[in-house]
């Protein structure tokens, strides 16, 4: 190999550690973000639950539709982006130790190439299991603020 190309494998696989780091943060907080959301469901189905939104109104006085809008993508944007990045870090941390692997291929040790799709395909599962669930949670809770910002209109229109 050139220097070029030793110096990028060498690169490549500096970021191995910091994905898995990061993949099981994620991981850790879509189980938070589940535990969250679940204990937000079941306040609904009591009727227990606060409108998140009437909370911004009486903090922050007459909002707009737009404003109410910009609050509403604020409070979804973390699970927003825990459920796009996510994927792209579990196909980073499953390509990084496929160079590895191919190289123990190459010299014949079968137990290094397990050992570094162990690696790969964990941190892709753990990716994809986060990502679905936050994008899950993101979509139930979109459709809950949206909810309460068509009723906050109506009775805007309404008064």
């Amino acid at each position: 190999m050139t220097t070029l190309e030793i110096t990028m494998y060498e690169l490549g696989r500096l970021f191995l550690m910091p994905v898995l780091i990061l993949i099981l943060l994620l991981f850790a907080y879509a189980f938070y973000a589940l535990g969250a959301f679940a204990v937000a469901a079941w306040q609904r189905r009591r009727g227990l639950a606060a409108c998140p939104l009437r909370e911004q109104l009486a903090r922050h006085g007459r909002l707009d539709s737009e404003e109410l809008e910009l609050v509403i993508l604020r409070r979804l944007e973390p699970l927003r982006v825990v459920s796009r990045t996510a994927p792209m870090l579990g196909l980073v941390a499953t390509m990084i130790p496929l160079g590895p692997a191919l190289l123990a291929l190459g010299d014949g040790d079968l137990a290094t190439v397990g050992e570094q799709l162990v690696v790969a395909f964990a941190a892709v599962i753990l990716a994809l299991i986060t990502a679905s669930i936050t994008f899950w949670i993101l979509t139930v809770r979109r459709r809950w603020l949206l909810v309460a910002l068509k009723r906050i209109e109506r009775e805007e229109a309404g008064a």
